[in-house]
């Protein structure tokens, strides 16, 4: 094998020509100079014997011809390392072409060295067998070399991963028992799992001429995956060559092709996997379509995007605000860190759900959870009922107000029973319940059972015959844990037991996590849009066979052209991999398609070894590699003569010799100079000064400037600027706790409540500390009610009926920690199926209000020893319960639990007339007899009074007096 060949060796017959060239240009003199001499000048050079040379130099002469030699050497084209092939002739030229998604950076090369062991082949007269490791349909039948030609320029790289196994299978049917002389596998220097297997099924059929020819291989990347994080979008990508270290961008791209942002990937040293972030907001991470390594074109380097990498928003609303001091018994916390990985978790920033929810609805969340809500304002079902048909996720978990709730509740998915099942307790026979293994259908499935999930307490469906169906978790027992219910284009699903940890310890598990995220990610990214799912992967919808929609090309092109593409079935929660079937790409519609990624998960590259079928192979590189041609630099050495005889030239000619009297005095130079530095310097000004107008402009005299609060801002705020009315009225009521009461419109309805309160007041000032300010009257319908623990309203059935709005506020208001005393003044229960006026006209105005479940107050309460030790709450009344919020373990009477919670109620409710008892008027006596005339009745409705102003001041910390036993028992006393 020769080192040195020449493409066209009858040009070196010009290098005959050199000594002709050599004689011309020795006779050939340079053109004689002309020079301006003064005359006496002339004169005295007249005398010189030669004027010019005769001859040119010879170093000019040698420079030309090495000219001329470079310009026939670069025509002729000589080659290092040219290539010289020799096949076997023993048997037909089998080749194996890989044509996967590497290929499409060097393909043009793949098909010049197939075409060259073609040639080859058709010189010694031999057949030729090709087949490609990538085509689905293989045809690899030995014929000529022109079929061969024919057959390797209609092929193209696939956005593939090579199947060389499959390849060699239809080669040795083809061969029916041939083997071939030479044996050349075109290989795209990845491994792939099945090598082994590959390689020694081609020595099998080689005749002892094997070769691997492979490229540089090195520069194959891949992105392998993608997770959209809550704050940003991690992609981890791989290498196929290991040494150094590399940087590449990673753009996402809308779809479009727009680049929205970018990342970059940096390979370590020795490293052939990598990570990196894009950080960008919520909202423009969603609408990324694909991920795209910058500079490589190929379907490894593009990672198709589709609705289950986007994330959902996510709303989270809760039938009460708990307390910031304990965060764990919130009941949105573990729901909020369970998704916070997964969506964009929004919360209201008011617990007025007539105003909450319609600010959500218009922000058009993906899903919408409720932890404990029970009654809705009858203005917010109908929207919210629209936007779950239009394809919104409503997800609900039960709590006590869930479980008071109507029982014909359009808003959950079955029908419920009023009440909720207790396992586990003193009184009953249950034990708590494990869940059950999840059903091979809906979005839990496959899901592994958490054995150390327990449930105490759930609320109960009433059974029907699709019961079962719309059971996508259940307990031990058999009772749902959760159901569903598709409603048109959207879905309501409901837990049947708490977010938070007192029902069940579900909530403090991982499958509570998973859980979540399936739901979320069943949800339609953009929220309710109409018309059918998204088809996100995870969906039922997903589940049908959906249609290739748009596919990727080996270059990593999105194009239309569907081809032989079948349609995919993707089963819940699975991620496919593209195959020859269902090439890389999206499937689906318009309105919805999944992605069809070229490589799995957690995928690394590795250098392909031939040397793994235990058989000796010969290995050489692509046709184009290994031979360097020397025409371009002959080009430019021949180029920089050229340019370097102009040069000499140039010289001779006197081009650069300074003629002289041209030469300018000093101080011109002098001046010169300092032109240039001044018109540099004011260039510079300029340039910083963009608009020189505004900046010669004189500033305006003191006198025509006027002295706005803008331009002092270090003055002296002067005493009650800048205040709003109503400040110091708001000042004076956080500095001082008032009790306040409803202004019902009714004059002596409202000043009862007015002189009761003051009489109330009185009292605790003169029997605790509390020195409570004036009664205040609220006008519910816009009155800032959080300046008040607790608010009386005296219920009038002749007075008007207050408006949704003023009942939605009242119902934030108990959202928020706020308690209202319902007093129907009639001796009589509201809630023990009497109709008297004002206890249906307390029905009408509860029918809108969120409210958990209630109970008559217990003898262990925390009410009855708050400050004095109370059996009962009399007013002007005796007898009357005041009812107050149930306790979770009410059920169970051997409890010694003064509470449920930390909380305090939201309401009490009694008819006993508190405000009439405690009413005195300016004198200081009272205005109203009790009923019947009892003076220790009205003590003890004054000291009822004090005990509730005390709870809703000190909450329950008086429920610790049952661990005292305990406690001196420990310390010995």
């Amino acid at each position: 094998m020769s080192a040195l060949a020449f493409a066209y060796p009858a040009i070196l017959f010009g290098l005959i020509a050199l000594p002709a060239i050599w004689w011309l240009l020795r006779l050939t003199p340079p053109r004689p100079k002309s020079e301006v001499f003064p005359p006496l000048r002339i004169l005295a050079s007249v005398l010189k014997r030669e004027e010019t040379p005769s001859q040119s130099p010879w170093w000019l002469t040698l420079l030309r011809m090495a000219l001329a030699a470079a310009i026939i050497l670069a025509i002729a084209d000589p080659v290092i390392n040219p290539r010289t092939s020799s096949l076997n002739t023993g048997g037909p030229l089998a080749l194996v072409l890989d044509n996967g998604w590497a290929t499409s950076t060097d393909w043009e090369r793949r098909v010049e060295t197939a075409n060259l062991l073609i040639d080859d082949a058709e010189s010694a007269d031999l057949p030729v067998a090709i087949a490609f490791t990538a085509d689905q349909n293989q045809e690899a039948t030995p014929g000529s070399a022109a079929a061969a030609r024919d057959k390797l320029a209609a092929a193209s790289p696939r956005p593939l991963v090579p199947d060389r196994g499959r390849a060699v299978t239809a080669l040795r049917e083809a061969l029916n028992g041939t083997r071939p002389g030479t044996l050349a596998l075109v290989s795209d220097g990845i491994a792939a799992t099945t090598d082994t297997e590959t390689m020694t099924a081609l020595a099998g059929l080689s005749a002892g001429d094997m070769r691997v020819l492979e490229g540089d291989g090195q520069s194959a990347v891949a992105i392998t995956g993608a997770t959209n994080n809550s704050t940003a979008m991690n992609v981890s990508a791989t290498r196929l060559s290991t040494a150094g270290t590399q940087q590449f961008t990673v753009n996402a791209l809308d779809p479009q092709g727009r680049s929205l942002a970018a990342g970059t990937l940096e390979f370590a040293d020795g490293a052939n996997t990598a990570t990196t972030e894009i950080s960008a907001p919520f909202e423009l991470r969603n609408d990324f379509a694909r991920l795209s390594v910058e500079g490589i074109a190929t379907a490894g380097a593009a990672h198709l995007l589709d609705d289950g990498f986007r994330r959902r928003r996510v709303a989270l609303i809760a039938g009460e605000s708990g307390s910031d001091f304990q965060p764990l018994l919130q009941p949105l916390y573990y729901i909020s860190r369970a998704l916070q990985p997964y969506a964009d978790v929004i919360q209201p920033n008011t617990a007025d759900l007539s105003v909450s929810i319609p600010q959500i609805l218009e922000d058009n969340p993906s899903a919408i959870i409720m932890a404990d809500v029970g009654r809705l304002p009858p203005e917010i079902s109908q929207p919210l009922q629209r936007w779950i048909s239009r394809g919104g996720t409503l997800v609900r978990f039960a709590g006590p107000r869930l479980a008071a709730a109507p029982a014909d509740d359009p808003l959950v998915p079955v029908t419920l029973r009023q009440g909720e099942r207790a396992l586990g307790g003193a009184m009953s026979w249950s034990e708590p319940q494990a869940l059950a293994d999840f059903p091979n259908f809906g979005p839990f499935a496959g899901l592994p059972r958490a054995a150390d999930i327990t449930v105490t307490r759930q609320v109960l469906a009433e059974p029907t015959p699709d019961l079962a169906e719309r059971t996508w978790a259940s307990l031990a027992d058999g009772t749902p844990l959760v159901t569903e219910k598709e409603v048109e284009a959207g879905r309501i699903v409901l837990f049947h037991t708490s977010a938070e940890a007192t029902w069940s310890n579900l909530p403090l598990s991982g499958n509570f996590v998973e859980m979540l995220r399936r739901l979320v990610q069943m949800a339609r990214v953009g929220g309710a849009a109409g018309g059918s799912a998204s088809g996100a992967p995870g969906t039922e919808d997903a589940a049908a066979a959906l249609p290739p929609y748009r596919l990727l090309t080996a270059d990593g092109v999105m194009t239309t052209e569907t081809g032989a593409a079948r349609p995919i079935t993707i089963p819940a929660n699975a991620r496919p991999v593209a195959s020859f079937d269902h090439p890389p790409g999206l499937y689906g519609t318009e309105d919805g398609y999944s992605a069809v990624n070229l490589l799995a998960p957690a995928t690394v590259l590795a250098p392909f070894d031939p040397s793994v079928g235990g058989t000796q192979v010969a290995r050489e590189q692509l046709a184009g590699g290994e031979a360097l041609s020397l025409r371009p630099t002959l080009f430019a050495l021949a180029f920089a003569l050229l340019v370097l005889d102009s040069l000499v030239m140039l010289f001779m000619n006197g081009a650069f010799s300074r003629r002289p009297g041209r030469s300018k005095p000093t101080s011109t130079r002098a001046s010169g100079t300092a032109a240039s530095l001044i018109l540099g310097f004011a260039l510079a000004l300029a340039l910083f000064n963009p608009n020189p107008s505004l900046a010669q402009q004189p500033p305006a005299p003191a006198a025509s400037q006027p002295q706005s609060a803008q331009s002092q801002p270090f003055r002296e705020m002067q005493p009650g600027e800048g205040a709003k009315p109503g400040d110091e009225q708001i000042l004076d009521r956080l500095d001082t706790t008032h009790l306040a009461y409803v202004q019902t419109g009714e004059s002596d309805v409202d000043s009862i409540s007015e002189r009761g309160l003051d009489g109330l007041t009185q009292y605790m000032s003169y029997r605790t500390t509390l020195e409570p300010g004036a009664p205040v009257g609220l006008d519910i319908a816009k009155d800032d009610l959080s300046f008040y623990p607790i608010i009386y309203w005296p219920v009038s059935a002749t007075a008007p009926m207050p408006s949704q709005a003023s009942i939605s506020r009242i119902d934030a208001y108990m959202r928020n920690g706020g308690t209202v005393l319902f007093d129907t003044r009639d001796q009589v229960s509201a809630l023990d199926g009497s109709s008297s006026p004002n206890g249906l006209r307390l029905q009408e105005i509860l029918a809108s209000i969120d409210i958990p479940p209630l109970e008559p107050t217990p003898e262990n309460h925390v009410l009855t020893r708050t400050f004095y030790l109370l059996k009962d709450f009399p007013g002007r009344y005796r007898g009357g319960p005041l009812w107050v919020e149930a306790r979770q373990d009410a059920r169970n009477s051997t409890s010694q639990l003064s509470s449920g919670g930390d909380g305090v109620t939201p309401l009490l409710i009694t008819g006993n007339d508190f405000a009439g008892a405690w009413a005195v008027d300016q004198q200081g006596n009272s205005m109203l007899p009790t009923v019947p005339p009892d003076d220790m009745q009205r003590e003890y409705a004054y000291r009822a009074g004090v005990n509730i102003m005390m709870y809703m001041l000190t909450g329950n910390y008086k429920a610790d007096q049952v661990h005292v036993p305990a406690l001196l028992e420990r310390l010995g006393q």
